[in-house]
């Protein structure tokens, strides 16, 4: 199923916690939404965006100005953005707030309990499970 807005096709970013081992969840929801016709913008499709190998950006100014930028860009891009938020992340919150600013549909899509409000308060909708997260982006419009 593809959705389309008009003569658009509806482009989709996902994001959440790229440390600590979580960049696949990111990736594997990306493959599932694609493989279901819906449009995704990759923020890992240029070289050295896939940091899930850097432990510590304290000496890493340069690398994580170029990331962010990155990032910013594709939100921009993006008119709906789907935020796993299965465990805290600064990338993820940062990423909600800005899509928000920028008039973007956000839905944060958490299995487990989330027990920070500021997801949810800067969310347009709630998901807990793929599925749901399929029949809503199935029936929204943007």
């Amino acid at each position: 199923m593809i959705i389309h807005v008009g003569d658009i096709q509806m482009k989709i970013m996902v994001c959440g916690p790229i440390g600590y081992g979580n960049v696949d969840e990111i990736k594997e929801l990306q493959k599932n939404l694609r493989a279901r016709g819906f449009k995704i913008v990759n923020q890992f499709e240029n070289e050295g965006m896939d940091y899930s190998h850097v432990k510590d950006f304290r000496n890493q100014k340069e690398l994580a100005d170029g990331i962010v930028k990155n990032d910013l860009e594709f939100i921009k891009k993006a008119d709906v953005i789907v935020a796993i938020c299965n465990e805290p992340s600064f990338g993820t919150a940062m990423e909600i707030s800005e899509a928000k600013k920028l008039g973007k549909t956000v839905i944060v899509f958490s299995e487990k309990p989330l027990a920070s409000p500021w997801p949810i308060a800067y969310s347009d909708h709630i998901v807990t499970s793929e599925d749901e997260l399929i029949e809503l982006l199935s029936k929204l419009k943007c």
